[in-house]
């Protein structure tokens, strides 16, 4: 089973962009630590990253094609404003779980609502690297409950 997880705009400069909210911890070691959790609950992992809107887009129709069994999005700014990201995501038919590492519903009010809400199975949000975890295991469990 193969799971895709999507970061979006500007989600490469973890580590070093506005530790505050985000951390210190890179992109590459959040990737390595969602490999590790893959292996140990048996499934495939695949992490990408684009500052690219239409690339994004591209990765999506790719993974329709692909039949992924679950999609973990963070999104990045793009989470607030980005109907076609939203409408891509919205022709998969599997569970997509929303990830932040901050807590969006505490910060700016432009970051508080997502177009992507709607059509996620949930939203996991403020627990830093965990939340891409947590979003994870989500994504496993609920493909399981479907299957089983």
């Amino acid at each position: 089973m193969k799971f895709l997880v999507l970061n979006g705009i500007n989600l490469n400069m973890f580590g070093k962009r506005d530790p505050k909210q985000y951390g210190t911890t890179t992109l590459a070691q959040i990737d390595e630590q969602l490999h590790a959790l893959g292996a140990e609950l048996g499934v495939e992992v695949e992490c990408f990253q684009t500052n690219f809107e239409g690339e994004m887009a591209e990765r999506i129709h790719r993974a329709h094609g692909e039949g992924v069994a679950g999609v973990l999005i963070n999104a990045g700014a793009w989470t607030h404003y980005s109907y076609g990201i939203r409408d891509a995501l919205a022709i998969l038919q599997c569970p997509i779980i929303e990830v932040h590492m901050s807590n969006i519903h505490a910060r700016e009010a432009f970051r508080h609502h997502s177009v992507i809400a709607e059509i996620a199975r949930g939203q996991i949000a403020g627990f830093g690297v965990d939340s891409y975890l947590l979003g994870l295991r989500a994504a496993v469990s609920a493909v399981q409950v479907t299957k089983g």
